[in-house]
């Protein structure tokens, strides 16, 4: 099946990546994608914007060539406790939140402390997605993390640029554990690109492969249905203000 939506990816506004949101919406449209959310690292990553740069979201188009278009921000997890390194007057202005851990604001801990900083993050109530949540440097009980995503209605990302990186550990094992256990549970997941260049939005190479590796139905990725992801985006606005 074709994916409909990539959304996260980051523009040169985070500092290490090299499109303009111009650049990449033109990119979405030429690959027939038909949601591109971008994401831009808050502060804590270096060379990212700041947060003031979140305020002013409401001045981009929602739609670009074509291509329907969500802001937001990839938010730094930055204790074992899942507290959140952007403040609430700032999430409040983006479209899409994602919240992920980074070694330049989180310090590894062991599995209890790492499961607890996701878990923390899944329970708050802004956000939608966990990203990369793969590196074996910060081991994760999954079946709690898979467990606390479903209750919480937050989706756990397979981040294609991930699986790739050579500085993370075990990261395609994690993954097809991940998704065993979303499989037994019924939860849904999401594939990100995290593209950092035109070129990368929307590749998913990696990601199916995991995909396939544990015969994960395709009605449990969300990327296939537009429509089913934006009513779990409006839904969690909704519920959760």
């Amino acid at each position: 099946m074709k994916a409909l939506l990539d959304v996260h990816t980051h523009s040169i506004a985070s500092g290490h990546a090299y499109g303009t949101i111009t650049e990449m919406a033109k990119a979405a449209s030429e690959i027939g994608l038909k949601l591109l959310g971008i994401t831009e690292h808050a502060k804590g990553i270096p060379g990212t914007c700041d947060n003031f740069y979140f305020t002013n979201l409401g001045a981009l188009p929602r739609e670009m060539f074509g291509v329907e278009m969500m802001f937001g921000s990839e938010i730094n997890i930055i204790d074992y406790e899942g507290h959140l390194s952007l403040e609430q007057k700032f999430i409040n202005c983006l479209d899409i939140r994602i919240a992920g851990m980074h070694r330049f604001c989180y310090r590894h801990g062991n599995i209890e402390q790492n499961t607890s900083a996701v878990i923390g993050a899944i329970k708050n109530p802004d956000i939608d997605i966990i990203s990369h949540p793969d590196d074996g440097r910060t081991p994760l009980d999954y079946e709690r993390v898979c467990r606390a995503a479903k209750e919480f209605d937050v989706l756990l990302e397979i981040n294609n640029s991930s699986l790739k990186a050579k500085n993370r550990i075990n990261v395609f094992q994690n993954c097809c554990r991940m998704l065993e256990i979303c499989k037994k549970i019924d939860h849904p997941i999401i594939m990100n690109s995290d593209a950092h260049f035109m070129n990368a939005i929307a590749n998913f190479e990696q990601c199916q492969k995991v995909l396939e590796a544990v015969d994960f139905p395709d009605r449990l990725v969300i990327n296939y249905d537009l429509d089913r992801f934006k009513e779990f985006i409006a839904d969690n606005r909704a519920k959760k203000g």
